[in-house]
């Protein structure tokens, strides 16, 4: 079906690559399949996907720099990236680097069909319903969040976010003064069903504050509500 969501698999384990492929074609979706990231590059250049899985231990370029020179070059694609590691540091590095989400192997295929649809059906609903505001553009400070277009803009310029950072602002701007607490902004961006941590949370709204504030240690638009969570001030008073 020509609506189905296109999934780009990057994995150098051809028995998974073949098990990945085969499962979730049979679930509905347009899966393809690829042993590293220069082949995985060849494919984003010239198709459209809707999720790009990505491993994290490939021989050659390794997962984590490819998500992160892929969002250097300001490519917005949804990426869950599977992790061979239990350290819970390696998740929050790629976190960091700009994946939307991460599942850790070994994994069942049923929870990655999960993460998936989940990821797709978000994607499409942030489309569709924007929030309270609808599709009207959102002011904060000097930016405007152009939300029909997923644009974030200063001065004319665009600021590139990712899938996740554009979910996030958008929950927090559609909710201006008003603390949410990091389960809320879960449930908001990725769906009661998802299964994020509160750190997860953190690590996207530190990149956020990188991109969008004067200086990140001293935020003025999304602030800490200590014990609760966050909350997104659209005017801040002047200091």
């Amino acid at each position: 079906m020509s609506d189905a969501p296109r999934i780009l698999i990057v994995d150098d384990e051809a028995e998974l690559r073949a098990l990945l492929e085969r499962y979730l074609s049979e679930q509905g979706l347009a899966v393809r399949a690829v042993a590293d990231a220069a082949a995985a590059e060849r494919l984003l250049s010239r198709e459209h996907f809707d999720v790009l899985v990505l491993d994290v231990m490939m021989p050659g370029e390794d997962g984590l720099s490819l998500c992160r020179r892929l969002r250097a070059l300001g490519e917005t694609i949804p990426i869950l990236m599977l992790t061979a590691r239990g350290d819970p540091v390696d998740r929050i590095v790629g976190l960091e680097m700009g994946a939307d989400d991460y599942l850790p192997k070994p994994f069942n295929p049923r929870e990655l069909l999960a993460r998936l649809q989940a990821m797709v059906r978000r994607q499409r609903m942030l489309g569709l319903h924007a929030g309270p505001a609808g599709d009207a553009p959102i002011n904060f400070g000097s930016y405007t969040l152009l939300v029909a277009e997923r644009r974030l803009e200063r001065a004319g310029q665009d600021l590139p976010l990712t899938s996740g950072e554009f979910g996030l602002l958008l929950a927090l701007a559609s909710h201006p003064n008003r603390p949410l607490g990091r389960e809320k902004l879960i449930e908001l961006t990725r769906g009661r069903e998802h299964e994020a941590t509160d750190r997860s949370i953190d690590v996207q709204v530190m990149r956020l504050r990188k991109l969008i504030e004067e200086d990140p240690a001293t935020p003025r638009h999304i602030k800490t509500v200590w014990g609760v969570g966050y909350v997104f001030v659209p005017q801040p008073d002047s200091e």
